[in-house]
């Protein structure tokens, strides 16, 4: 019998007769090439030795997370990921993938290639290569329909969800799951696995369970819907339908073909270039300290924003003291707390046992005394700066050392709010988007006051919660309200120019946005946008150009989906053009002396894009953004802009210098002035190096 082997990230060890393969490179096991590489050797030497079966495991914390997803833009180095299925399903052992941590991507591709599958409680698996403009490409689209049928293995595929171990067991796609998270525990569960079925049971060879019409109709349409049409997705679902139509072989090497395509399509290097900078925006440059503990969050003020959060929170499992300013207050949040949670329950979204157990976590109270024994605190009051600040003196008052004090301001000055305290090192800005347990954006507010360690500590928070972070120094409205402020009045501009409402927002949405700005702007109620404009009125530059239409709007009682009537009328709920706005429009404009033009789509859209890019730029040059990705993740996460783009910036390194010079020009006379102030050129040119880096990788020459 061989000795154990170890090509230094792959081992292979012979235990009471089984082959154990154990894949260690950390951190997260990427399936990289020298893992492929080691399988396969270890594969072939078991393969020819005298034992019952073999079991594949991941050292450290996870089976393995996915490929390596930097060899995606180049050419792929042999052996690639069906190579390896293939030695898996010709060895003449039975094999078992035991899994803990995440089998993701090729990692559960692989595991489908083996002839069963156990997994920890603790496990997650799934098949994410759409939402990087992929489509399986090791068979994931063949083999995971024939344990769990079209309809789910359409919903799965397509969204890239992350199956938990217990459903992952009902569905069918594990076969045991383990009651351990010990690798040793593991093992010899998956040891188990193999003495209860010793033999061989290819995926490929079994048959699709028959499929509802109707539900895979069902599905296709959600699906098309949620990947909003894009050509990976469609793709997906043809091949996920073709398992039930062609032998396994054909379809696989069908999907292989698809996979090779798509992974050097534009949308596959956007969508990677997102991944990355996701991951980057969570880091703060030359911070390094360690996070503080939370045991218990406070929170004060218990409106829409403050409510949000508290689900965001009990979700997460931390305790939580909600405070409000006087009984009645405090039980009308109590009530609509419950009411959420028992809302939950009725859609399915929960269990009555977690909802019962979330609001066992929760503590309503109109004493602000509670708040003493929080290790973090966080206002979401009235966008006051005066009864901010009245606020945090009473905190700082009552918290205990160490406390963080914490502002969801979305446009204040939070080292003004820190002034009025005896720590502002200990003072950060939590910024989340509505409804908060729902947006995946949290910005962190770095102010000039935070130290290291809130600093993790909120970063921590945000990971905590599964927010997507994204740093930003104190400014006007942060990073994502600053650019997003320049957004929408660019589309006021647009309007006052001659453009209807519905025709800006049709252009965004043809763009790719989720909806158009006005819209959004109805949906979250202009009169908080009123609110701030009447507040800036005093430091406002008179030659800066001004649109009056919204301010109209507001006086007309016209604050959006919450009057009925705001851009558009509501009618049942749904938006429709509005003749009482058409009218105010068109009484600004004749104010103005302004005679109304036709703007095309195409010109729409560059000046609202060119509005994002110009001032993404000023953001960057003020320090307010650490890194151009930074803003890509917060436009494409609190903002609806296209992931598919991989992010305004990114968007606009792929386009023509001179088509980004016209949309500058379009800005300047938008506004009355001979130039713009950002330096859009300056700031893409990172991302246009990368982008060439890119076009020499996809042809093997770097």
């Amino acid at each position: 019998m061989t000795t154990d082997q170890n090509n230094g990230v792959v081992s292979l060890k012979i235990r009471a007769g089984f082959g154990i393969i154990t894949i260690d490179n950390p951190p997260v096991n990427a399936g990289s090439t020298a893992v492929r590489t080691g399988i396969l050797e270890a594969l072939a030497d078991v393969s020819s030795q005298d034992v019952q079966g073999v079991v594949i495991v991941g050292a450290g914390r996870t089976f393995i997370a996915g490929s390596d997803i930097r060899e995606f833009g180049a050419p792929l180095a042999p052996p690639e990921l069906p190579q390896v299925i293939a030695a898996i399903e010709d060895c003449p052992h039975p094999v078992c993938a035991a899994i803990h941590g995440a089998a993701l991507g090729g990692g559960f591709e692989l595991a489908l290639g083996c002839d069963l599958r156990v997994a920890t409680p603790d496990a997650v698996l799934g098949l994410p290569e759409v939402t990087l403009g992929m489509v399986p490409g090791a068979g994931g689209s063949q083999r995971l329909p024939r344990l769990v049928g079209i309809d789910t293995a359409i919903s799965l595929v397509c969204s890239g969800r992350r199956v938990p171990a217990s459903e992952a067991k009902t569905l069918g796609m594990i076969d045991t799951l383990a009651d351990t998270t010990s690798e040793d525990a593991l093992v010899s569960a998956g040891i188990a696995a193999i003495q209860a079925a010793p033999v061989k049971r290819k995926l490929r060879d079994l048959p699709v369970p028959p499929a509802d019409p109707q539900a895979v109709k069902t599905a296709e349409a959600a699906a098309l819907r949620r990947g909003k049409g894009r050509p990976n997705v469609s793709e997906a679902i043809r091949l996920v339908k073709l398992s039930e139509t062609l032998p396994a072989q054909e379809a696989i090497a069908q999907e292989r073909g698809v996979f090779q395509n798509l992974r050097v399509s534009e949308d596959a290097f956007a969508l990677r270039h997102l991944f990355f900078a996701e991951r980057a925006a969570t880091r703060i440059d030359g911070i390094d300290a360690p996070p503080n503990t939370i045991k218990r969050v406070g929170l004060v003020g218990g409106g829409t924003m403050g409510q949000g959060i508290c689900r965001a929170v009990l979700a997460a499992g931390l305790p939580v003291t909600l405070i409000e300013r006087d009984p009645d207050s405090r039980d009308r949040t109590a009530l609509a707390m419950q009411q959420a949670m028992d809302g939950a329950v009725s859609k399915g979204r929960i269990t009555a046992q977690v909802a019962q157990h979330r609001m066992d976590l929760l503590t309503v109270s109109d004493q602000i005394q509670d708040l003493a024994d929080c290790d973090l605190v966080l206002e979401a009051v009235f966008e006051d700066m005066a009864i901010k600040k009245d606020l945090f003196r009473s905190l700082d008052a009552i918290l205990k050392p160490g406390a963080i004090l914490a502002s969801n301001t979305s446009y204040l000055d939070i080292d003004d709010m820190a002034s009025v305290t005896s720590r502002p090192g200990n003072v950060v800005g939590l910024h989340f988007f509505s409804p908060a347990d729902v947006m995946k954006l949290l910005e962190v507010v770095r102010t000039s006051s935070s130290s290291q360690s809130s600093l993790a500590t909120a970063l921590w928070f945000a990971k905590f919660l599964n927010k997507q972070a994204v740093v930003s120094r104190v400014a006007e409205g942060f990073i994502g309200n600053r650019i997003y402020s320049a957004y929408r009045r660019q589309a006021e501009f647009l309007v006052e120019d001659g453009a209807k409402p519905e025709e800006v927002d049709k252009a965004a949405t043809e763009f790719g946005f989720a909806m158009g700005p006005f819209a959004v702007g109805d949906m979250s109620g202009l009169d908080i946008g009123w609110n701030m404009r009447k507040r800036q009125a005093a430091t406002r530059n008179p030659d800066t150009r001004y649109v009056d239409i919204p301010d109209w709007l507001c006086e007309a009682g016209r604050f959006g989906r919450k009057t009925k009537g705001g851009y558009y009328d509501y009618i049942n709920g749904k938006a429709q053009p509005s003749a009482i706005t058409a009218k105010i429009i068109a009484d600004a404009r004749a104010a103005k002396g302004i005679t109304p033009r036709k703007i095309s789509p195409k010109a729409i859209q560059d000046r609202l894009i060119g509005a994002i890019l110009n001032e993404a730029a000023l953001v960057l040059k003020e320090g307010i953004a650490q890194r151009p990705s930074d803003i890509d993740v917060t436009l494409v996460h609190g903002y609806g802009f296209p992931r598919w783009t991989g992010g305004p910036l990114w968007w606009a390194s792929g386009q023509t210098q001179h088509s980004i010079a016209d949309m500058s020009d379009g800005l300047a006379v938008a506004a009355g002035t001979g130039h713009v102030s950002g330096d859009i050129e300056d700031m893409i040119a990172p991302l246009r190096e990368a982008r060439q880096n890119i076009d020499k990788r996809k042809l093997g020459h770097a």
